[in-house]
Parts: C-alpha cells; sequence; structure tokens
C-alpha cells in the first residue's frame, strides 16, 4: 500500500485575497477551506501535505495556516517561481504572469515521491472526494506504462454559483470510466432554473447539469514529474513571444492521453464543490458548510 501525499496549489493566494491575513473563514470556529481540505485528507488517510507557495508570503503563510497542521500530518513547502525554468530558457523581463498549474506541481519535484492528490487552496471538494482518491493513489502502481492517473469528477449541477457565470471543463468519459478528453466552456450560468452555456467558442445551448466536470482535484504517480519536465519545454519553446501564456495541468494531461503516455480514471462524486468565485458565494458556503455538521459529516471544530 503507497503513502499518498496531498499537494495544495496556494501560490496564488496572496494576490486573489489582497494578503495572507485575510483568508476568509467559513466554519464556525473561524475554519478556512484549507482547514477542511487537510482535516479531511487525514481522515482519509493521506500521511503527508505539501504547499505550493510564493517565497514572499513563506513566513505568513506558515504562520498562519501551516502551524495549525504540524501536529496532525507532516507538513512541508515548495515555491513556485517565475524564474525556475529549463536549461537553456531565460526568464523575459515582461514576465509577470505566473506560469500556470502544470508548472506549480512541478515546483514539487524534489519533495514529493509518491502518489499525490493535487487540490486548489481554496475550494471545498468534500470528504468523498478525499476517500475516493486515497483508495485509488494507495494501490497505484508507480512506474506502469501508460501511467495510471485519476481525477475527481462532480455533476455541473452541484459546482454552480446563483451569483455568475462560471467557467468548467466538461468531460468526455468512456464507457469505462476513462477520461478521453476536457473541453473548457467558459460562461456556465443558471437562469430561471435552466442551466446555459454561453461560451464563445461554442453555439448557445442548454445542459443537463448531469455533465461530468472537472474541479482541479487529479491523482497521480511520481511519472508525471518527468511528463510535465518534457511538456513544458515544448510549452516554452512554443509560447517564446507570449509573456502571459500558461501551462495548465489539464492541457498537459490531454497531451499525455492523446499520446497513449497516461490514463485517467475518472473518479465521480456526487459531492457538492463549494467554491467562492464571487463575494456573494460566500454565505453560500458557510450556510453549506453548517449544514454539513448538522448532518453529522463535520464535527463543529476541525482544527
Amino acid at each position: 500500500m503507497n503513502k499518498v501525499t496531498l499537494l495544495v496549489l496556494a501560490a496564488g493566494m496572496g494576490s486573489r485575497y489582497g494578503g495572507l491575513k485575510q483568508l476568509d473563514a467559513v466554519g464556525p470556529n473561524g475554519e478556512t477551506v484549507i482547514d477542511y481540505s487537510v482535516f479531511d485528507a487525514i481522515r482519509a488517510g493521506f500521511s503527508k501535505v505539501v504547499f505550493i507557495i510564493r517565497e514572499e508570503f513563506s513566513q505568513d503563510f506558515k504562520s498562519i495556516v501551516g502551524e495549525k497542521f504540524k501536529d496532525k500530518i507532516d507538513v512541508s513547502y515548495v515555491y513556485q517561481s517565475l524564474d525556475s525554468l529549463p536549461l537553456g530558457f531565460e526568464l523575459s523581463p515582461e514576465r509577470v504572469k505566473p506560469w500556470g498549474t502544470g508548472h506549480a506541481i512541478l515546483s514539487a519535484k524534489n519533495e514529493i515521491n509518491e502518489p499525490f492528490a493535487v487540490i486548489n487552496a481554496d475550494d471545498f471538494y468534500g470528504k468523498e472526494a478525499y476517500q475516493k482518491i486515497f483508495e485509488f493513489l494507495s494501490d497505484v502502481p508507480i512506474d506502469s506504462s501508460p501511467s495510471e492517473f485519476c481525477m475527481v469528477g462532480y455533476p455541473l449541477k452541484n459546482t454552480l454559483s446563483d451569483n455568475g457565470s462560471v467557467s468548467r471543463g466538461v468531460c468526455l468519459i468512456s464507457d469505462n470510466c476513462k477520461l478521453v478528453s476536457v473541453n473548457e466552456l467558459t460562461k456556465i450560468y443558471k437562469s430561471d432554473g435552466v442551466i446555459l452555456n454561453d461560451s464563445e467558442d461554442d453555439a448557445f445551448s442548454e445542459l443537463t447539469g448531469e455533465e461530468i466536470v472537472s474541479m482541479n482535484m487529479w491523482g497521480f504517480s511520481p511519472q508525471i514529474f518527468k511528463q510535465l519536465e518534457y511538456l513544458f519545454v515544448q510549452f516554452l519553446s512554443a509560447n517564446k513571444h507570449d509573456i502571459k501564456s500558461e501551462f495548465y495541468i489539464p492541457f498537459a494531461v490531454d497531451d499525455l492521453i492523446k499520446s497513449n503516455s497516461a490514463t485517467v480514471e475518472v473518479l465521480s462524486t456526487c459531492s457538492k464543490w463549494f467554491g467562492v468565485t464571487y463575494k456573494d458565494d460566500k454565505d453560500q458556503v458557510e450556510a453549506a458548510i453548517c449544514s454539513l455538521i448538522s448532518k453529522g459529516e463535520y464535527p463543529s471544530r476541525v482544527i
């Protein structure tokens, strides 16, 4: 049985929230979304958590976030920096935008030697999602060919906001529950009880809500690091003059599937995903967590 690590993508938190000290509490005792994520990971069986952060926020992050978990799970940190590039490539002085989630995961290559799950720091995925991805990763071969990866998929209706449109990656899945492709729809919203897609690259259409979408919860073996290194070089070569381009993990995974370098099993969950896309979403997240506590799915205090 493999040990399993949780990799938390938190390098963007300082810019998104205007400073780590403004992390919003969503639980009854001041818990943040990260608190619930790590709590769910610990009770699912994860033995380590790695936070990807920006070096300029490291002291604040460690004292405000990481210190809470040091006696509960093995905790470590890695930095995502713009100048962390392969040999032969130099950082453009005009580049200020991060390199994306694929590059963020690469930042952890020297810290992780076991299967691991990847999550966004500010997304609430639910107890079942951690249980399912842990079960997959605890038994996954770490040197198979093709590589065996996974992702947690949610029904679209369980991921929408009442306060505006959202972008979602709608999954095409084979009969044996393997991911075929992800189609990114950039403007999905609810109107009078109907779910509509008004994305630029798609005709205006109605969705059922049962479509399975990716919320960036992936499961990988350590093989992903060498694969990402190769794909990142290809990405940099193809985007030399685009200082805003980003190396996203869904695009990298899509390349691996198409080249038969990896398979991705889709682990479907009926859990409801929560995120604060809009300011008014926070009240809904707080109410949803209170409901989960009242049902006994979470204790009143998780940290």
